[in-house]
């Protein structure tokens, strides 16, 4: 990770963006054509509120495995255990990487951990840089 000076702009940016796109996200039609999209889209928006809690701390992360782990060290009540969302970054990764074309069970799973750990991750990493 790179040392740089807190941002606390910057990264309250990064959750305004992260939040809006989580909205749209949530509204596109599920079927077979739009399952990667949505999983990659959620996937984004949970490394973006991330690289938030990274970036008001003042680091720079050097790739995505940094972000998400910043996530998973945060202490927040969620329906499904936060350590899930490293499951879409291995999901994500196969997709952009090796071709894979997930299911629409696979594409629930990841709207069902959306629904369960965004929120209070997000109300948390909110509050937390606007009161630094």
């Amino acid at each position: 990770m790179k040392i740089k000076r807190p941002d606390s702009k910057n990264a309250l940016s990064l959750i305004v963006e992260s939040e809006r796109e989580m909205k749209f996200t949530l509204t596109i039609a599920l079927n077979e054509d739009s399952t990667s999209t949505i999983v990659r889209n959620i996937y984004e928006c949970f490394r973006m509120l991330g690289e938030a809690v990274l970036i008001n701390k003042g680091f720079e992360s050097k790739d995505h495995v940094e972000s998400i782990n910043a996530l998973l060290k945060i202490n927040v009540v969620t329906i499904r255990p936060i350590n899930v969302i490293d499951n879409l970054r291995r999901l994500r990764h196969n997709i952009n990487y090796y071709g894979y074309h997930p299911t629409i069970a696979e594409t629930k799973d990841a709207i069902d951990i959306a629904n369960s750990c965004f929120n209070p991750l997000l109300s948390y990493i909110k509050k937390t840089i606007q009161n630094t």
